[in-house]
């Protein structure tokens, strides 16, 4: 027998020789059967996977609708950005939120100034003019120029591009947040702004600011995620709303699954809030809204600002909880690593923010002290 063919998958196949080299073989979208000697590859290949690959990359040009016969003349010159992005964007296994987030960057930034062009036309020039004349905030800058991007990447493994265009150096990197370092509360103060809660979310404040949940992650946690003597609550999930609709999935980062433990001060609060205004069932929400179902954002921004106003505070965002959290488990001597897996953030780059943040309220606390003694020479000595 002169060849054995390889079992048929579902597009193309790969016939093994009696030399034991592979050839592959696709039924193009004309019906008619090509190998890739007609296209100028070897027709052979010593490994099977080689041959794979090169199948893979032909079906790739038939799904972007840029194939054409072999000795024809190519058509990728006729993809345009917007077509090529709005493919890429479909073909992403995403979170919905995040599918949202890059759909509204290529509405509202990418396709008004660049969809129309052809994807090949696209040139570091074009690039650094489109991103100069970006109006928008900073992060959601670095975030729209990083989209493009990725974007523009593959259409360079997709052979549409023979190199990036996107090459401003920085351009994709969020300025950092300082925001933690302008936000902080005390023990009373977080105090307070609990007791300024309505009853039932009072002791939402409480988690939020001493174990560092994110908001959605919050609103997700069911009474089977509360140890029976609340020393630990078990973040797995967390809700989004998309489209008016409550998504619950996991949570924002791969290391956002985690067990936190509760600062033993405000367990009782826990366990009363259980006791009091969480259902029986394991799956109860434990800060449900009036309806039982998911507390929306909306409706808990609402009380919450208010809460801020009342103890003095209305620059607090719910999200700056989440930073208190952060600082407050740093300033207790926690490692980096620690607070990482407390808030669960994937890089250290956020927690790095919190420990730099307690190194600052260390040394001022360290002139506290001093003061507690009156006035002292350099040498330590009382006057």
């Amino acid at each position: 027998m002169a060849e054995r063919k390889h079992p048929r998958r579902s597009w193309g196949t790969v016939k093994r020789l009696k030399s034991g080299r592979y050839r592959p073989e696709f039924t193009g979208p004309d019906g008619v059967v090509y190998s890739s000697a007609q296209y100028g590859e070897p027709a052979t290949y010593r490994a099977k996977i080689d041959a794979d690959h090169w199948l893979l990359s032909i079906r790739r040009k038939i799904d972007l609708g840029t194939w054409t016969p072999p000795g024809s003349a190519p058509d990728t010159d006729e993809v345009t950005v917007h077509d090529y992005a709005e493919k890429w964007l479909a073909e992403r296994k995403l979170k919905p939120t995040t599918r949202d987030d890059y759909a509204d960057m290529l509405r509202l930034f990418i396709h008004p100034a660049l969809g129309a062009l052809k994807v090949r036309d696209v040139t570091p020039s074009t690039v650094r003019t489109w991103y100069a004349a970006l109006k928008t905030g900073p992060t959601r800058k670095a975030h729209t120029y990083s989209l493009l991007r990725t974007v523009l990447g593959t259409a360079v493994h997709d052979e549409i591009l023979p190199s990036n265009p996107a090459r401003i150096r920085g351009a994709g990197q969020s300025p950092a947040s300082t925001r933690a370092t302008d936000v902080m509360l005390t023990g009373d103060e977080i105090g307070r702004l609990a007791d300024a809660m309505p009853d039932r979310l009072r002791a939402a404040v409480l988690l939020l600011a001493w174990c560092g949940p994110r908001s959605g992650e919050l609103r997700e946690l069911r009474r089977k995620d509360v140890a029976k003597d609340a020393a630990a609550v078990r973040i797995s999930r967390g809700v989004t709303t998309v489209e008016g609709q409550f998504i619950v999935s996991t949570p924002k980062t791969r290391a956002g699954g985690r067990t936190v433990s509760v600062p033993p001060h405000i367990r009782k609060a826990v366990l009363d809030h259980l006791g009091r205004h969480v259902g029986a069932s394991p799956d109860a929400l434990l800060f449900p809204d009036m309806d039982g179902g998911h507390l929306s954002d909306f409706k808990f921004r609402r009380p919450f600002r208010n809460a801020a106003v009342t103890i003095g505070r209305p620059d607090l965002r719910i999200h700056d909880l989440r930073h208190v959290a952060g600082t407050l488990a740093s300033l207790t001597g926690a490692t980096l690593k620690e607070t990482m897996g407390r808030l669960g953030h994937v890089t250290p780059r956020a927690a790095l923010i919190y420990q730099e943040v307690a190194a600052g309220r260390d040394a001022e606390i360290a002139e506290r002290m001093s003061k507690l003694l009156g006035d002292t020479d350099d040498d330590g000595s009382q006057e």
